[in-house]
Formats: structure tokens, sequence, C-alpha cells
């Protein structure tokens, strides 16, 4: 398939030391690869340097017979291929083969670039899809509980996905390669085609698109199937986090879980828990699905005078805060976990119940912004901080 005038990387099969590797990124990201074996580079003004960089950054190399472009950040050799989108305010690399997932999503701050996703500094196809910086969710979010569910008057069996995990979890979309449809400097469209899979067989659409200082994700699915299947979908970013991150999503309840992180009780959101202003994130573990979202949330990086405003059409939310991590995950999602088998079932928990070639489509957007002073010294903000003291107590996990 052609896909003319995309940024498709191919990868970097260099051997050279971790410093060599990276001042040669360096180099590729500041000029113009060469077009011919015999192309020579010439001197070059710091002004021409800046200009050329600015340049590369913003306009990334296309795919032609003798180009080739090397992903920054990433360490040692890499037998993956991305696609680098661009423009004056974003930088977003995509793996497709890594499940359509997001290796790098960062902001253009006065000629450098800083994480908004934590950085996959290490690309390969052996990989944990877990060191990613997002992927899709589909044709479920998070765990089933004893990998199934009744449905339309039958058991349906849902496989394990993870060694490492003892019930299925997140889907398949997210561990399968995905294939490109389109790209171009600010748009990739992937595809999946999982009919031959049980109990869910569907065709799944994936597009990131920059738009200015906003990054918007749709993600649709096509349930291919002979039999009608509730369905479900989102996003797992992990957000870059230090110690000045906080968190605006307010939400009126949660699911407590048991060991095994399956619901076993909702309950209305406790106060150090709504959300309801920009509040640090909590020092303790968090891993709950939150209810009564209104689809928008912020995250603040005080320190890095940096926000991030997420939208999306779905009512629920997951948040992940591993205690000493460098990243957080808040995950917009249209049900909660273990939705198929909660009470009333999966189409009163979120889920969309598909017949044979019915879709259904989810949009998030990601849009960043320079904070400016006013914003940081708001007595809202300064009353979240001054709360925040009380948020290492207890906290909202149930035992089953």
């Amino acid at each position: 398939m052609s896909v003319a005038n995309s940024a498709v990387r191919q990868p970097d099969r260099s051997t050279a030391s971790p410093r060599a590797s990276a001042a040669a990124s360096n180099a590729a990201a500041s000029s113009p690869m060469p077009t011919s074996p015999t192309s020579t580079a010439s001197p070059a003004s710091p002004a021409a340097a800046r200009r050329a960089r600015l340049e590369a950054t913003t306009h990334p190399v296309l795919p032609g017979p003798s180009t080739s472009a090397v992903a920054i950040g990433a360490a040692g050799t890499s037998d993956v291929a991305c696609v680098t989108l661009a423009n004056a305010y974003l930088r977003l690399d995509v793996a497709p083969q890594l499940g359509g997932g997001i290796t790098r999503f960062d902001w253009r701050s006065e000629g450098a670039l800083e994480p908004v996703f934590r950085r996959c500094e290490r690309v390969s196809a052996r990989m944990d899809p877990n060191e990613l910086a997002c992927y899709p969710l589909l044709p479920y979010s998070n765990r089933i509980g004893e990998g199934r569910f009744h449905f339309g008057g039958r058991d349906v069996e849902v496989p394990r996905n993870r060694a490492s995990e003892p019930l299925p979890i997140h889907g398949d979309g997210w561990l399968a390669p995905w294939s490109v449809a389109s790209a171009d400097r600010e748009n990739v469209t992937l595809v999946l085609d999982r009919s031959t899979g049980e109990p869910y067989s569907y065709r799944a659409t994936l597009t990131y698109a920059l738009d200015g200082a906003t990054l918007g994700i749709a993600l649709e699915v096509e349930n291919t199937g002979r039999d009608a299947l509730p369905f479900g979908l989102g996003v797992h970013p992990f957000l870059a986090r230090d110690a000045s991150t906080e968190l605006s999503a307010p939400a009126s309840g949660l699911w407590l879980s048991g060991d095994d992180w399956l619901p076993v009780r909702h309950v209305p959101a406790p106060p150090a828990w709504q959300f309801g202003v920009a509040y640090p994130l909590p020092e303790q573990l968090v891993n709950h699905a939150f209810s009564g979202w209104s689809g928008r949330a912020a995250v603040v990086w005080e320190r890095r005078r940096l926000s991030l405003s997420i939208c999306a059409n779905t009512d629920y939310y997951v948040l992940y805060t591993p205690p000493g991590a460098d990243f957080f995950c808040f995950e917009p999602v249209d049900h909660p976990i273990n939705a198929v088998n909660l009470h009333g079932g999966a189409d009163a928990n979120g889920m969309t119940v598909l017949a044979q070639g019915e879709r259904l489509v989810r949009r998030f957007s990601f849009t960043v912004e320079r904070m400016d002073m006013r914003a940081m010294a708001s007595p809202h903000r300064a009353g979240a901080r001054g709360r925040a003291g009380g948020r290492g107590g207890k906290g909202a996990r149930g035992r089953g």
C-alpha cells in the first residue's frame, strides 16, 4: 500500500554506542538527509543551523529511495518502523507494529521538545507494550472477571492475552500489529483486521491528527462477527509526572476494588479524590475506575509551566498512580472495569452492543498550552495545594 508523502521512518540499524547514536540523531534532526551518495554538507552559520533544525522538526524527512530518519531519543538499535507527525507546536511518533501505539508525544517549546506523554526511550518489537507512551483499548478496556461473561443467552469465553496477567486485559488491539492506510505530515490512519478473532471479530480504524497544539485521536470499531456483542473503547496514555503534577477531573463516583483489581462496590468519590480543581496527584497507589465524569480533564505541570486539556466523548476514566514512578495513567474509557459482569450487564454500564456491521466511534483530544503566571498564582490552585497534605491517609481501595 502506498503512503506517499508520509513521514514513515524505517528502523535504525546502527550499531554505534548510545552517545554516538544520540549525536547521529541530533544531526539527523538538524540537517536534511542526503538524497544521493554523492551529496555533501557545507558549513553553515549558527543562524542557518537554527533555521535548519526548525525546518527539520516541523517538516520531517519524507520516505524516498535513499532517505530515512532516525528516531530521536531512541536508545540502541530498533527493528520497528515509526511514523512521525509534526507541526510548529507538537511532535508525535507512532509505531503501527506495536499495537498502533504512541512512542513519543512532545510539546515544542523555545526550540526544545518537552514530553507530554512519558517517552518510550527504547523502541523494539520485543518490548513490553506497557513501555509505550500510549495505546488504544479495544474491543474492551481493562479486566474481565474469570475471563467470561453471559450475554444473549450464552456464555462468552474471553481468553487470557498476557502471560503475566491472570485475567484478559484491554482487549487485543494493543497487542496486534496495525497497518498504515494513509499518512501525511500531520495525520496518520491505521487499520486493524481481526475478522477471524474469537469471541470478538472486528475491524478497527485508528486516526492520529495534529491540529495546532491539539492531538486528536479517533478510534472506530466495526463488529464483523455473526453475533451481537458488547464493545467498549478507550485510550491508555502514560502521562509525564513530576513532584508538581496536578490533575483536575471531576467525577461523582468510583468503584472500590478487591485484590484482583476487579470492582466490588460503587461509592461516591471521596473528597480527596473528587479532583474538582487541580489537585496534586496522590502519593499512594490509585488504580480505580471513576464514574460521572464530564469528559473533560486537565493536567498541570507547574514546574514546567505547562497544562494539558483532555476531552473525550466518554463518561468514565481509569486513574493509575504508581508511587515513585515518573508517569501516571489517565485513561478515558466508555465503561468501567469488568463492565460485562457488573449488575445490569454490559449495556447498562457504558458498553455498546453492536450487531454485525454496526460501528462504534470514540474521540479523544489532548491540547497543550503554556501557562501564564496569573494562572499559576490562582487562589484555587493554592487552596488545592494546601489540602493535598490530607491525601496520604485513607485510600479508597476496598477488599473483596
